[in-house]
């Protein structure tokens, strides 16, 4: 049972060839028996997940029916549940318990989904490896010497290892389709304003954004169609009609317009990953895309204005996490400034601290103008650049990664050398576009993603170009040895 998709568990529940509450009971034990490896739960949710289980039963023995009614998933360590630790990864807030359900957790216990835990993840979001985590680093079931990327990491290693068929993530400057990169998963960043944001811990609050992490395109429409929509709590979130994603998956590519922007070829690529996209253009062609070369001028200096902007939103986000409210409260403060130096000293990791002292600094009197402003100029110049493509093409292909995943510890000296590895995906969210990457090929036997990306709201673009492609490759089947 562990090895079917989201849309097969669909099916096998409506045709009674097994309960949730079976495959329920399966999925949490092969959690227990494998997860140790992996280290992708922070949290699991044995009980809740059973008794949302046999609510799901009991609504099918009703005559209800739905693709997530009694489907297991995850949430990512940053989406608050009610009653359950919610801790973003960090020390900060290991004694957390969320008073409330984020909208996302919400709206997918109301489809009926079954909660099985809350997945591990780069501490506050801030990574590209899960390895700053303070429940320590997440391994990739594909080499368990090797990074699954971040911040999502749990839900990817998760899902790849088939712990469960599919969990929810978040993608600040990559971190859905980076990890789905890394671990031969479907990863989908929707546009800014999809996917409401309430609940869900912010890092950088103009460019996060909650998706889907599953094994398939089709599956990613399913999850998507049960977390996007309106919501008034989130002042961010756009009142745009939810299209039926899965009914969308089968159009035809024919004369669909591809463009292949050239700065996504340069130096910075191992040229065995170039190899790989070029062979995933082919296939397209071979389905009736048009190729044609685009350019995105502004792409270099995507990655300093990002590193600008993401920090100095954090430092004011996590402003609120000072020990007197709630999170962790350091001992015997001798006064309130004792208690805020220490307490976000000993509650926050390296580089949460880092991120936000560049933040504060890029925000302070005197460098306002020259770092902070001048990087949202620059976001203003990649949006148009994308806005002048879109013109021309109706989606755009890339890597997803320039590299394949890197060893544990590779980049933990060289903090910037893991920033660069956010050069093709940070430009959707400077943007706010919707993203995808899906399974390419391997690498040294380690996955590789294509990244597409596509104007606003045309998430269900993304998804049929997916699904036709993995209809007609094999490269999403692939199981990591032992899992």
């Amino acid at each position: 049972m562990h090895q079917l998709t989201l849309a097969e568990i669909a099916r096998g529940l409506a045709d009674k060839k097994f309960s949730s509450e079976e495959l329920t009971k399966v999925l949490l034990a092969r959690i227990a028996q494998l997860d140790p490896q992996l280290n992708s739960f922070i949290s699991l949710t044995e009980e809740l997940a059973l008794e949302q289980a046999k609510a799901a039963d009991a609504r099918r023995a009703n005559g209800e029916s739905g693709a997530l009614l009694g489907a297991p998933i995850a949430h990512k360590d940053l989406f608050c549940t009610q009653g359950i630790r919610t801790s973003c990864g960090s020390k900060m807030l290991d004694n957390f318990k969320a008073p409330y359900d984020a909208t996302v957790v919400s709206k997918l216990a109301a489809a009926g989904t079954v909660t099985l835990g809350k997945t591990n993840m780069d501490e506050f979001a801030m990574g590209s490896a899960n390895e700053s985590s303070w429940y320590g680093a997440v391994k990739n079931p594909w080499n368990l010497e090797h990074v699954p990327g971040g911040s999502s990491g749990g839900s990817a290693a998760a899902v790849a290892a088939r712990l469960l068929p599919a969990a929810t993530a978040t993608d600040t400057g990559g971190s859905i389709r980076q990890p789905a990169a890394f671990t031969n998963l479907t990863g989908l960043k929707p546009t800014y304003g999809r996917v409401s944001r309430w609940g869900m811990i912010a890092y950088a609050s103009s460019l996060d954004q909650g998706g889907p992490l599953a094994r398939t395109a089709e599956d990613c429409a399913i999850l998507l169609q049960g977390m996007a929509g309106f919501d008034p709590n989130d002042s961010t979130s756009i009142d745009e009609p939810v299209p039926d994603y899965a009914a969308g998956l089968n159009g035809s590519l024919q004369g669909l317009r591809i463009g292949v922007p050239k700065e996504y070829f340069g130096a910075g690529l191992d040229p065995r990953i170039a190899d790989l996209i070029q062979n995933s253009i082919k296939e397209l062609q071979k389905l009736g895309a048009v190729i044609k070369e685009i350019s995105l001028p502004n792409m270099q200096h995507a990655i300093p204005a990002y590193y600008v902007i993401a920090p100095a939103e954090a430092s004011s986000n996590l402003s609120r996490f000072d020990g007197v409210r709630f999170g962790h409260r350091c001992e015997d403060p001798k006064n309130l400034e004792d208690l805020y130096k220490r307490s976000r000293g000993e509650g926050f990791g390296a580089e949460v601290q880092r991120r936000i002292m560049v933040g504060a600094y890029a925000l302070s009197a005197g460098y306002y103008d020259a770092y902070y402003l001048k990087a949202q100029k620059i976001r203003r110049l990649v949006k148009n650049d994308f806005m002048a493509a879109f013109n021309e093409v109706d989606i755009i292909l890339g890597p997803t990664t320039p590299n394949p995943a890197w060893k544990l510890g590779a980049k933990n000296s060289d903090p910037v050398a893991a920033y660069l590895e956010d050069v093709y995906t940070i430009t959707a969210n400077l943007a706010g576009l919707p993203g995808l990457s899906m399974p390419a090929g391997f690498v040294d036997g380690l996955p590789v993603g294509v990244q597409l990306l596509a104007p606003y709201f045309q998430e269900g673009r993304l998804l049929n170009v997916a699904h036709q492609y993995q209809l007609n490759t094999d490269w999403h089947t692939r199981t990591p040895t032992g899992f």
